[in-house]
């Protein structure tokens, strides 16, 4: 058996393909999951319409994490359980891997907005996590007040994610008030077909649609990472941007309001109550603040969607937002031989589907595709990068080569402190047995005929 033993933390997309990699190739790995289920953001990210697609990807984790060369430690968080520089320095590790991803929200830039989380603004993270399980009986999480006429600051397929869920959530609440009884499953094929089928609209039900709030214009916004570097690429960009957030307003009804930034707030009784919005243009691709253009936007409810960024973690080095790592192929963590850095710890972004490609640009092709079917496009994506992440993993055992592994002694060690995890968690190693009994009641689960 190959004498080197690596550290992952985080059993998502990212840290579960590296502990395949390694499996493939003999090495042992230890993943250290902060929650209970190893998933991150395809669990708690990823909208839960999207179900057929999230028990898929979920079903390719477990293959990989119950491997026998990978030990799987749940609830287990860098930072809190485990201290940062005691794994680096003195449990023993040949080498440790970061894919603890992008789970903190980007501040949004409104000074004292953030005195008003709860009372008026959500961030999207929390927000979509509250979405996805909120439905479970027993729910134990923080719970969220959905409301008409909300504002969302973002400009992403996250953020459209954001407003449809909104939409969905207000236009059911509408329709039962009516008697009409309706799921998020008969709602996510189109709210229009199902107001259309019962012979109403929103001003009939007296719902006020949400706005998308976004910097710049539609065609700039980050919905086609494609290649833009002809003209002729840009225009191709362009309409294909317009034209998926075209498909998302005639299904949902929310509205769009491109061109504007939020420099203030409006609080009353100690509620956000709105935000003060100014006009911005785009001058040789630079946003551009229109002075005199102050707006009064007034909501009950804002959601900042704009964008994810790691988590800060005691004795991890940072340039700006993202880990601080050297300048070589191995994103290794600036000032340590032997500490790796994978995904969304690097790129700093939340996109489940940029965890798996480590950043670079998605084809064209499954952009486009998109506007037909979301879902085929991003499994798709997954199959198509996990060749990327292989590559990435290639580079760091050539790295790997030259670190020292551990003694047979201190790999006993080291096994000793991890079976004192466990046991604290009430893990028995059994890895489907765990999964079984963590795994949440699912909406679909009590929607009668879906």
């Amino acid at each position: 058996m190959n004498p080197h033993l690596v550290a992952i933390f985080g059993g998502a997309v990212s840290g579960a393909e590296a502990a395949f990699q390694l499996a493939l190739r003999g090495i042992r790995s230890v993943v250290f999951e902060q929650n209970a289920l190893p998933y991150g953001k395809i669990e708690d990210g990823l909208p839960k319409w999207h179900a057929r697609l999230r028990d898929k990807e979920e079903g390719n984790i477990n293959e990989k994490l119950s491997n026998p060369l990978v030990t799987f430690v749940p609830k287990v968080r860098l930072g809190q359980e485990i201290d940062f520089q005691d794994i680096t320095t003195n449990w023993g590790f040949s080498a440790v891997f970061l894919a603890t991803g992008a789970w903190r929200d980007r501040p949004l830039p409104v000074e004292g907005v953030d005195e008003y989380i709860g009372k008026g603004l959500y961030y999207q993270n929390p927000f979509i996590n509250w979405y996805n399980h909120f439905h479970e009986p027993g729910f134990s999480g923080e719970q969220m007040e959905v409301s008409e006429g909300a504002l969302i600051i973002g400009g992403g397929l996250a953020s459209i994610d954001v407003a449809k869920a909104l939409m969905m959530e207000t236009v059911e609440k509408a329709l039962a008030k009516r008697g009409i009884k309706v799921n998020m499953f008969d709602l996510e094929r189109s709210i229009v077909k199902v107001l259309e089928a019962n012979g109403l609209s929103l001003d009939d039900l007296g719902v006020k649609p949400c706005s998308l709030v976004y910097r710049r214009r539609v065609k700039d916004m980050p919905l086609f990472p494609g290649d833009t570097d002809t003209p002729e690429q840009i225009a191709k960009a362009e309409t294909v941007r317009e034209k998926v957030l075209m498909n998302a307003q005639s299904k949902f009804l929310f509205n769009m309001l491109p061109c504007h930034v939020p420099v203030g707030k409006i609080v009353e009784n100690g509620q956000l109550a709105g935000l003060i919005l100014r006009e911005t243009k785009v001058e040789n691709g630079r946003v551009v603040e229109l002075p005199g253009t102050d707006k009064e936007f007034r909501s009950p409810l804002v959601i900042s969607s704009i964008g994810s960024i790691p988590e800060l973690i005691p004795g991890i080095p940072m340039k700006g937002q993202t880990f601080e790592v050297e300048n070589d192929e191995c994103c290794r963590l600036k000032g340590y031989e032997n500490v790796f850095a994978l995904g969304n710890a690097v790129t700093g972004r939340g996109n489940i589907k940029e965890s798996m490609e480590h950043g670079r640009s998605i084809s064209e092709s499954i952009a486009e595709h998109y506007l037909v079917d979301a879902e085929g496009s991003v499994s798709g994506h997954f199959r198509e990068k996990e060749a990327v992440v292989s590559a990435h993993i290639t580079s760091l055992l050539n790295r790997l080569e030259s670190l020292t592994p551990p003694t047979p002694e201190r790999v006993d060690s080291i096994f000793q402190k991890i079976k004192s995890l466990q046991v604290q968690v009430g893990y028995s190693g059994q890895y489907h047995e765990w999964i079984k009994a963590h795994l949440p009641v699912r909406l679909e689960e009590l929607v009668e005929g879906h």
